[in-house]
């Protein structure tokens, strides 16, 4: 597949999930935040009644510094502030359109380490904003907005919302079967040190089961570190410590789910979306006709889906490109290998515990272990890689777009080629995937070299 069509919008702050960098370093500084809170603000400023802006975050060190310099931005274009604090990314979309507010925002980085932070947007629906509605954002951050901001008479408020925590544990647990219980599972729920912390331990409880809890105990420091769904390992390893059915990991902003059987194996979110739409078929609440997922999904999952008389239609990554091709077309599944799984019966954006409680009704319902259970169909060999560069992308050389055709024709029609610049770090990934695992690392191993060796060539003329 050509790189090119695979590059994400060209912005100059938004990438594929929102604004993300190194904390206190452009773009990533209280004043990007102040005057995205003021443009933003006065976007979503529509009509005379009080506007309202919710605002979340997860739990890195740099959220202190974040959040006050949002809040400023929005009181300043005249917009209330409902605060919530450390919770799921979820939850804000959710409690956007609950309380009828006019935008959410959620302060995190998702699964990357603490340096770092984000700032995601949802608008009144709860769906993440268009990039249409981003450049327009961007595009008032670079004018003039004095004139704009609001009269002292007219500024907001800020109150913080001491019942988000209970009202987000109602509603995912809502997305269970009616009577349907956990008792007698034993679960290892890994938080990552995030912000799901304390809403996921007691959902997984009030439902019934024995939960083991680990990834609870943020500093601001740890968030995501040797744990959460991008270290499954240390999952895997909890849950056979602890003698666990099953165990769930999350990530930063708990957007996303990787499961560990009881055996500690990984079950990745190509397996867990196959699992839930023959669930969803098989009980004809699957809308579409299939499954909407990324470009990085195995083959494996496409072939299982078609034997099952379904499809597999495939988007660009992010979450949010999925969503609005579900929107688009009618789908109510969809989601990435990572583990974003969107269910839009249920909620508007990724939410790692609403698709952990559907794999989990999966599992009573059938009284099999989580071994039997999860592993719908059998993958492709399929290897992942990522090349860091500076500067410009090294994939448009003319020694790499010819290594990637040569490569492209050892496939032969047999396999996939990937190779995309990431939306949100500047990394290139480059992914093969084919019966043939030895040709699979081959190609990989020789792209990501190519690519290394003109990225290095760059640095040193810059």
């Amino acid at each position: 597949m050509s790189p090119d069509s695979l590059m994400p919008p060209l912005r100059k702050l938004f990438g594929t999930d929102g604004i993300r960098g190194t904390a206190n370093v452009d773009p990533m500084t209280a004043e990007t935040a102040l005057r995205l809170g003021q443009a933003a603000g006065l976007l979503f400023t529509r009509g005379a009644h009080r506007h309202r802006v919710v605002i979340g975050k997860d739990t890195r060190l740099s959220g202190y510094m974040i959040e006050p310099a949002l809040v400023a931005g929005f009181i300043g274009a005249g917009m209330d502030v409902r605060l919530v604090g450390p919770l799921p990314t979820p939850a804000i979309a959710m409690l956007t359109r609950s309380l009828r507010a006019d935008l959410g925002v959620m302060i995190s980085a998702s699964h990357n380490p603490f340096e770092d932070n984000g700032i995601k947007l949802f608008g009144p629906d709860g769906f993440k904003l268009s990039d249409a509605t981003e450049a327009e954002i961007e595009a008032a951050m670079d004018s003039d907005l004095s004139s704009q901001l609001a009269a002292p008479a007219k500024l907001g408020r800020a109150v913080r919302l001491e019942d988000a925590p209970g009202r987000y544990i109602e509603a995912v647990k809502n997305s269970l079967p009616r009577g349907m219980r956990l008792d007698g599972l034993k679960i290892v729920v890994d938080c990552a040190n995030g912000a799901a912390y304390r809403v996921a331990p007691t959902v997984l409880w009030e439902l019934g089961a024995e939960v083991i809890s680990v990834g609870v105990s943020p500093d601001g420091f740890n968030i995501n570190r040797d744990c959460g769904s991008t270290v499954p390992a240390f999952l895997c390893g909890e849950v056979r410590r602890h003698g666990a059915d099953l165990g769930l990991a999350l990530d930063g902003d708990a957007d996303r789910l990787i499961v560990s059987d009881e055996k500690g194996q990984i079950v990745d979110g190509d397996q867990i979306l196959s699992l839930i739409a023959r669930s969803w078929a098989a009980s004809g609440r699957l809308a579409g006709g299939g499954v909407v997922a990324t470009v990085m999904s195995n083959l494996g999952m496409e072939r299982y889906l078609a034997s099952l008389g379904l499809t597999l239609h495939r988007t660009r990554v992010g979450d949010r490109y999925v969503v609005e091709k579900m929107r688009e077309d009618g789908f109510n599944l969809g989601g990435e290998q990572s583990g974003h799984m969107i269910l839009l019966d249920h909620g508007t954006t990724g939410d790692g515990l609403v698709a952990a409680l559907q794999l989990l009704a999966v599992l009573v319902e059938r009284g099999e272990p989580a071994s039997a259970v999860t592993r719908v169909f059998q993958p492709l060999p399929q290897r992942l890689k990522s090349v860091r560069f500076t500067g410009a992308s090294p994939l448009q050389e003319p020694g790499v777009r010819h290594a990637i055709q040569a490569a492209e024709a050892a496939l032969a029609g047999t396999g996939r080629l990937l190779i995309r610049a990431s939306g949100t770090e500047p990394v290139i990934r480059v992914m093969a995937e084919a019966e043939d695992s030895d040709l699979v690392d081959e190609l990989v191993d020789g792209l990501c070299a190519r690519i290394a060796e003109v990225a290095a060539r760059d640095a040193d003329a810059a």
